[in-house]
C-alpha cells in the first residue's frame, strides 16, 4: 500500500475533483440518493457497501473523511461512526457470538468495559481481564473459544502499555482478532496495523476533531473486516455520523499534525514539573524517563498525547477537592483532546459500593491543551500551594 505524506492526506487526498472547483469540500446533507433506472436502483440495493443509497450507509462527505482516516492508519478501509463507543461496540460485536470469549485489558475506557462486563454478558459472551503489560498474560488467558483480544494502549487513567507486536503475534497464531483503541496516540504517533493489529478504533471526538464541538468514532482495518462490521453491526444499529459532523471532524483533522506536537511537548514539560513537586506522589506518563514502560513507549510510539495522570501525596478527599476547585485554566470536565486543558479527578467517578478505592482517591487526570506551558504550570502550582 502506498504511504502518503500526512499533509497530503489531510489537505489533498480525495479532493482532486470537488464540485464546481470548491476549495472546501461540500456537505452532502441528504438522507437518500436517487437512481436513473430500475437496473441502477437494483444494483445499489444489492451492494450497499459500495453505493450511495441511503446516508445511513454511505454519504460522499462521510466517505471522504473515511478515505483520509484509512490512509492515516495504513488501513485498507475505514468507517466513521456516531461516537467512539459505537465504534468500539461495532468492532467487538461483529466478531463474537454466544459462547465466545474475549480477553481485554483491565483498565479500559469505562463504556468499553461496560460493553464487555455487562452488555455482552447478557448474550453469553465471557470476558477475562488482564493487566496487559506482559504479552504472556494474553497467552495464558486465551481459550479455544477466544475470538477477540481487546487492547487500549495506553490504558485509561493508568496509561499502561501493551507490546502490540507481541500480542498480535500470539493472536495470529490462534486465529484471534485484535482490536485496539488508538485514540490517545492518534495515527500521528502510532499505527497499530503496522505492528500486526487487525482493527483500530478511535473516538474522533478527541484529537481528530480537536475542538470539543463534535462527537464521532472510527474503525479502520482490512476491507474484509470493515465490510463485516458494516454489514453486521453498522447498518443494523444505525450509528451513522451526520454529514455535518463528518465535515467538522475533517476540518479538525486539517491541523492534526500541527496540534499533536504541541500537546506532546507541553505534556512532557508539565509531567516533569509535577514529578519534581513534593506534593505529588507519582506521575503516569509513558514518555517520562522514569516511567516503567518508557522504552516500550519509545519503541512502538513516535510521540504521545497531552493526557496523563498523577497522584497527590495525600488520601484526603478534601484536599483533592480543593486542588481541583482552585484550578483556573483547567476546566473540570470529562473527555479530552480539544484545544482546552481539563482536569478529571478519578474520585468524581461512580464506584460499585460508593467507596473510593485507595489508589483512586488522589488520582487526577489532566489533559494539556494548547495554552502556553508557563501559564498552565503557574495554575497547577497555585492549586498545589492551596493544599500545603
Amino acid at each position: 500500500m502506498e504511504r502518503k505524506d500526512i499533509t497530503e492526506i489531510l489537505h489533498h487526498l480525495g479532493e482532486d475533483s470537488l464540485p464546481l472547483n470548491a476549495v472546501s469540500p461540500p456537505i452532502f446533507q441528504t438522507s437518500i440518493f436517487a437512481f436513473e433506472s430500475f437496473a441502477a436502483f437494483k444494483a445499489a440495493l444489492a451492494d450497499e457497501a459500495n453505493n450511495y443509497l441511503y446516508s445511513r450507509g454511505n454519504n460522499p462527505t462521510v466517505n471522504l473523511v473515511e478515505t483520509k482516516l484509512a490512509a492515516l492508519e495504513h488501513a485498507e478501509q475505514a468507517k466513521l461512526l456516531s461516537s467512539g463507543v459505537s465504534a468500539i461496540s461495532a468492532a467487538v460485536m461483529a466478531f463474537v457470538k454466544t459462547g465466545d470469549h474475549i480477553v481485554s485489558v483491565r483498565d479500559s475506557y469505562s463504556w468499553a468495559k461496560y460493553l464487555m462486563s455487562t452488555y455482552l454478558e447478557r448474550f453469553g459472551v465471557e470476558v477475562t481481564y488482564v493487566d496487559g503489560s506482559d504479552p504472556e498474560e494474553f497467552e495464558r488467558a486465551a481459550r479455544p473459544n477466544t475470538k477477540v483480544f481487546y487492547l487500549e494502549s495506553p490504558t485509561t487513567f493508568t496509561f499502561k502499555l501493551q507490546n502490540l507486536a507481541e500480542v498480535a503475534k500470539i493472536a495470529r497464531a490462534r486465529g484471534i482478532k485484535t482490536i485496539i483503541d488508538n485514540t490517545w496516540c492518534t495515527p500521528v504517533y502510532q499505527n497499530p496495523i503496522d505492528l500486526g493489529i487487525d482493527i483500530v478504533a478511535h473516538s474522533a471526538t478527541k484529537y481528530l476533531g480537536g475542538h470539543s464541538d463534535v462527537v464521532g468514532g472510527v474503525i479502520a482495518g482490512s476491507d474484509d473486516d470493515v465490510k463485516r462490521i458494516f454489514e453486521t453491526e453498522f447498518l443494523l444499529h444505525g450509528t451513522v455520523p451526520d454529514p455535518f459532523a463528518a465535515w467538522l471532524i475533517m476540518r479538525g483533522m486539517r491541523t492534526l499534525h500541527v496540534r499533536m506536537p504541541v500537546h506532546f511537548e507541553s505534556a512532557k514539560k508539565i509531567a516533569a514539573f509535577l514529578e519534581s513537586h513534593p506534593l505529588v506522589e507519582d506521575v503516569l506518563y509513558p514518555f517520562l524517563p522514569s516511567y516503567p514502560q518508557y522504552d516500550l513507549a519509545r519503541a512502538q510510539m513516535r510521540g504521545g498525547a497531552g493526557l496523563f495522570s498523577f497522584r497527590l501525596r495525600t488520601r484526603d478527599i478534601g484536599k483533592v477537592r480543593t486542588f481541583t476547585d482552585t484550578l483556573r485554566l483547567f476546566k473540570r470536565a470529562v473527555s479530552w483532546g480539544g484545544y482546552e486543558s481539563l482536569v478529571d479527578p478519578a474520585a468524581v467517578g461512580r464506584f460499585p459500593n460508593g467507596e473510593i478505592p485507595d489508589d483512586r482517591v488522589s488520582l487526577i487526570r489532566l489533559h494539556i491543551g494548547l495554552e502556553t506551558t508557563d501559564a498552565l504550570i503557574a495554575d497547577l502550582s497555585s492549586a498545589l500551594d492551596a493544599i500545603r
